[in-house]
């Protein structure tokens, strides 16, 4: 079996390189950021399986990859850039990672929970505008969290912000239990949340899951963390509840399009904070992440 590291940048390449083993696959390493898809099939020509970190797999440029076996996506969020089971018909099985970035993410979604209660990212920007701006904080011990979906991020999540005295619920479509959580029906979790933290894997049935609907059941002032994925939250319904009032902040990670474009509507909202999908992006993390994919590599 021979691989192609698709696109290894932000460090990814040097990562790579440090956790390699004598005895792992023989792979090439492409360090480039974007990757058109009519690209796609003489790149992978002559390999087994890929690495993929950021770039778009359409089926149907897929289809010419006529040797490709196996595509090892770097992450859980797979079809934000591929269609897995139009993939597995054309005999190219997808791959995913969990549970490497745990802890990374989890501390991220707390910074950025701490970041949108205190007005952090406003206050900043403003002075290095030359402005004093002091903004009114939230305190947040005493306050309820509400985790939207529960697996190793959110029991990290969890985990954290118990510590911090804060009250915990949460809602997942299958039943979970977990020291510290109340889990509750999904009403009640919108209802009594102050913070709403996302943790949904994205798929068919979670695409647009926090809908206007569900945006307009949260309570008045809450604040919306999300480092799952864009596509679970309406937009549109998301700065319109952020342009009422009705959510107090949103703190976000990732974004419908990225690089989130120059002048996007979310930079110019004052109760917004932002990050570049930079939540998993640990060393820790990070070489844990390519040393499992090198592991299912050995494996197939």
């Amino acid at each position: 079996m021979k691989g192609l590291f698709l696109d290894a940048v932000d460090d990814l390449a040097s990562v790579f390189h440090r956790v390699l083993r004598p005895t792992d696959p023989p792979m090439d390493v492409v360090e480039r950021g974007e990757i058109k898809p009519d690209e796609l099939p003489g790149l992978t020509a002559g390999y087994d399986f890929i690495f993929d970190d950021h770039t778009q797999l359409p089926t149907e440029a897929m289809r010419a990859c006529t040797g490709l076996k196996h595509i090892i996506f770097l992450g859980t969020g797979a079809r934000s850039y591929m269609h897995p089971e139009e993939l597995a018909a054309l005999g190219i099985t997808v791959h995913i990672i969990k549970g490497y970035g745990d802890t990374a993410v989890a501390e991220h979604s707390i910074a950025l929970m701490w970041a949108a209660a205190r007005g952090l990212a406003r206050m900043d920007n403003g002075m290095r505008a030359g402005n004093w701006i002091r903004t009114e904080g939230m305190e947040l011990t005493g306050k309820t969290l509400g985790l939207l979906g529960f697996g190793g991020i959110a029991a990290e999540v969890a985990r954290i912000a118990a510590g911090s005295g804060m009250r915990v619920l949460a809602w997942n479509r299958t039943p979970k239990s977990a020291p510290g959580v109340t889990f509750v029906d999904l009403d009640t979790l919108l209802a009594e949340s102050q913070v709403l933290s996302i943790h949904l894997l994205l798929n068919d049935e979670t695409r647009g899951f926090l809908s206007a609907e569900r945006l307009a059941r949260l309570r008045p002032g809450a604040i919306l963390v999300n480092t799952a994925r864009a596509a679970i939250v309406d937009e549109t319904a998301m700065i319109a509840a952020l342009e009422s009032g009705h959510l107090r902040h949103a703190a976000l990670d990732v974004f419908h399009t990225e690089p989130l474009p120059a002048g996007h509507k979310l930079t110019t909202l004052p109760n917004v904070t932002l990050s570049a999908h930079s939540a998993f992006r640990t060393p820790e993390a990070s070489d844990k992440l390519i040393r499992m994919a090198l592991d299912i590599a050995c494996g197939l």
